[in-house]
C-alpha cells in the first residue's frame, strides 16, 4: 500500500468530505489506487462495489478514484444520482481537478470539488436529522505498488 496524501492533505480532504455531507444525504469516498491494469474509469465500478458504495439507503454514493501511477483519475455516482442528474453533472468537477492537478495541488482540487458535489446534491438528496453516516469518511487506499 502507497499512501499519496500526507496527513495534512488527508486531513484537508476528510475534513472536506464531513461538510459535504453535513449539506447532504450523499456518501462521499476518496479512494487511491496503485496498480491498476486499467484505465480509472473502467476501475472505478468494480473498487465502488468493493468499498460497498453501492449499498447506501438511496443509492446517492460518489466516488473519486485516483490512479496514481496511471495518473488518471474518475469520479462516479451511485444510481441513485444517476437518476436525477444531467450528463454533464459531474464535468465541472472533473475539470476543476484537473486545473489543481496539473499544478500538483491534487488535495486541493479533490476538496473543493467535495465541496461542490455536496451542493449540487443538496437540491436531489438534502441532509435529513435522521441522517446516518453510511460510510467511512477516511481515504481508502488499494493496489499494490508497481516495482
Amino acid at each position: 500500500m502507497v499512501k499519496f496524501f500526507s496527513a495534512a492533505e488527508e486531513s484537508q480532504i476528510v475534513a472536506a468530505i464531513r461538510s459535504a455531507e453535513n449539506n447532504t444525504s450523499g456518501e462521499i469516498r476518496v479512494h487511491v489506487e496503485v496498480g491498476a491494469k486499467a484505465p480509472a474509469l473502467d476501475v472505478a465500478p468494480r473498487i465502488f462495489r468493493e468499498l460497498g458504495m453501492d449499498k447506501t439507503k438511496d443509492r446517492n454514493g460518489i466516488m473519486i478514484l485516483l490512479a496514481v501511477d496511471r495518473r488518471e483519475f474518475a469520479i462516479i455516482g451511485d444510481e441513485g444520482i444517476d437518476k436525477v442528474v444531467s450528463v454533464d453533472f459531474w464535468d465541472t468537477e472533473r475539470d476543476l481537478m484537473q486545473q489543481h492537478f496539473r499544478r500538483g495541488d491534487f488535495a486541493g482540487g479533490i476538496a473543493l470539488a467535495i465541496q461542490q458535489v455536496g451542493a449540487k446534491l443538496k437540491q436531489f438528496f438534502p441532509y435529513q436529522d435522521d441522517d446516518v453516516n453510511e460510510l467511512p469518511d477516511e481515504i481508502s487506499y488499494g493496489g499494490s505498488p508497481t516495482k
